[in-house]
């Protein structure tokens, strides 16, 4: 069973060379980056790496797509590039598909920083997936590759294409949360901090639940 890692990059040369590289670590059979049209380094750093790179119309659905639709492995597995598995993680995935009836999963996090606030974040994110069968996208999403062509790949829309893919994934069948950890950087939380980034997310789950437009929610997320 091979598997593919897909890695949307977008403006993102500080991190792209350590991301390709733990990927393979991690024992990834197949590497692809997708770029979104980086105006920094991004691009020629990754063409000094061992990886298929591909360029791609903007927007991380549409990235993720196209690297999917251009992987050979069996399974892909979906990891934003401040997020790294340990070295043989995949061995996880190796493990778990062994049982036919199961599809796919996510990982358990674990962000880069002290703090009760992380801790619980953590706790949360398990929950999600054990409880209500939703993993996000920094969750190290992965899939069968022939059940995630059968769910028709990400919606493209501009926001909240994982939560959109997962409930279609668990109409069918129950997710599988594996113990990893994926690590993930806390870039956003520490940026944001961590009730306002919270806070935030569940304002864009709320307003998408009401049938609040996906171009009003990215809006909203990315004001600028």
């Amino acid at each position: 069973m091979n598997i593919s890692v897909i890695i949307p990059v977008l403006n993102e040369a500080p991190l792209v060379t350590d991301a390709i590289r733990r990927a393979w670590d991690a024992g990834a059979n197949e590497v692809i980056v997708c770029d979104g049209g980086s105006v920094d380094d991004t691009v020629a750093l990754a063409r000094k790496q061992q990886c298929l790179l591909l360029k791609s119309l903007p927007g991380r659905a549409i990235q993720q797509n196209l690297g999917a639709a251009a992987s050979r492995g069996d399974v892909v597995l979906f990891l934003h590039v401040d997020t790294w598995l340990l070295p043989r993680a995949v061995d996880q995935i190796h493990l778990a598909l062994r049982y036919r009836h199961i599809q796919g999963g996510a990982f358990r996090q674990r962000i880069e920083a002290a703090g009760t606030g992380y801790r619980l974040l953590e706790w949360g994110d398990r929950a999600r997936v054990q409880l209500f069968g939703l993993a996000y996208g920094d969750q190290g999403i992965f899939l069968r590759r022939k059940f995630f062509e059968h769910l028709g790949g990400f919606p493209e829309v501009p926001i909240m294409e994982d939560v959109r893919l997962m409930r279609k994934f668990r109409k069918e069948v129950r997710p599988i949360l594996l113990p990893g950890p994926l690590f993930v950087s806390p870039r956003r939380w520490q940026k944001h901090g961590i009730l306002h980034q919270t806070l935030r997310n569940w304002s864009l789950l709320a307003a998408e639940k009401m049938g609040v437009s996906p171009r009003r929610l990215a809006r909203f997320y990315h004001p600028r």
